[in-house]
């Protein structure tokens, strides 16, 4: 059989593959302290602390997870997202007699609830901050993790230390922010790359109960629900963090109320949604992240209709495996 030769690259796939290297290449040369900010709090949460309690602080602070501590081991003892306060809510509806002790579970509950209701338990992963921001990327992609804790070691006592906790969001943006010379050669659509989902994508309407969107959020493993009018057009999106002001306080019953009713409750700092179409290119859609707090992405056509969703997660592995043929020993 005669040897084909490789199809050349026309000039746009050679731009792209650049800006994709070299973003690759910084990844491997900064470390996950570098995404840090100057000044920033961190709220780490002991194990022993109620739920109930947990959840009001996760709203009095505006933050939607915090690192776990295991006082008695003196060890990190995972990550605290929306994640987990869904698990409870499913607990809750598979043991409603159950409903009298949900208000005495601590988070080092949590693992146990995950047990009853048959989930499959979320990896405790973290990274060291001095490593290649790169293997930060890796592990969170390899985990499907949103956000990675970073733990040093106390040189003194010789037990662990959590300093902060890097998101999907936080890493793309300090991409967008430094890499705009190699950001600006994505110059390929969303169609043209295959980036986001685009069937089989649930939907809700402002109606709909919290609790439906929750139980299709789990059958579905997904993190957010778009919610559509009657035309199909898209007014708002329902996500995983918009269940904890329903269940703060133990209220349950407010799971039953609207979706509509849910997205009210949201902090005035909640950033809304963004949207984008298939036409768009990547250097636009980084650009968009450098500006705003962007956490997806709902691609929409002309008519404002539901088209697809665009995590950061597929950015992300866009970002980092495009091209890149062998990945069996990537992770």
């Amino acid at each position: 059989m005669a040897h084909t030769e490789p199809k050349p690259l026309s000039p746009l796939d050679k731009d792209q593959l650049q800006g994709l290297n070299a973003i690759r290449d910084f990844l491997k040369v900064r470390t996950s302290y570098d995404v840090l900010p100057l000044s920033f709090r961190l709220i780490v949460l002991d194990t022993d602390l109620l739920i109930k309690k947990s959840i009001n602080i996760l709203t009095q602070n505006s933050i939607v997870s915090a690192p776990l501590w295991d006082s008695e081991s003196g060890r990190f003892a995972g990550i605290l997202t929306s994640t987990d306060f869904i698990n409870v809510i499913q607990y809750y509806c598979q043991f409603p007699d159950e409903m009298s002790k949900l208000d005495q579970f601590r988070l080092s509950s949590l693992r146990d609830i995950e047990k009853a209701i048959g989930a499959i338990p979320i990896e405790t992963v973290s990274v060291h901050p001095s490593k290649p921001l790169y293997e930060a990327c890796r592990r969170m992609l390899k985990t499907r993790a949103r956000r990675i804790p970073l733990v040093d070691f106390d040189s003194e006592t010789s037990k662990e230390m959590v300093v902060s906790v890097i998101t999907q969001y936080r890493i793309l943006k300090f991409i967008a922010v430094n890499n705009e010379n190699n950001t600006i050669l994505l110059k390929k659509t969303v169609r043209d790359i295959g980036l986001g989902t685009f069937s089989n994508l649930a939907t809700a309407r402002m109606n709909s109960s919290v609790l439906d969107v929750v139980h299709m959020m789990v059958a579905k493993n997904i993190s957010c629900v778009p919610i559509l009018d009657r035309e199909d057009k898209v007014l708002n999106v329902f996500e995983a963090v918009d269940v904890i002001p329903c269940i703060k306080g133990g209220a349950y019953d407010d799971l039953d109320g609207s979706v509509g009713e849910a997205l009210c409750k949201r902090s005035d700092e909640s950033p809304g949604i963004y949207t984008c179409n298939v036409d768009d290119r990547l250097d636009s859609i980084f650009d968009t992240i450098r500006k705003s707090r962007v956490h997806r992405l709902i691609v929409v056509d002309d008519e404002n209709r539901l088209k697809g969703i665009i995590s950061l997660s597929d950015i992300l592995k866009y970002v980092l495996l495009s091209g890149v043929e062998d990945t069996t020993n990537w992770m």
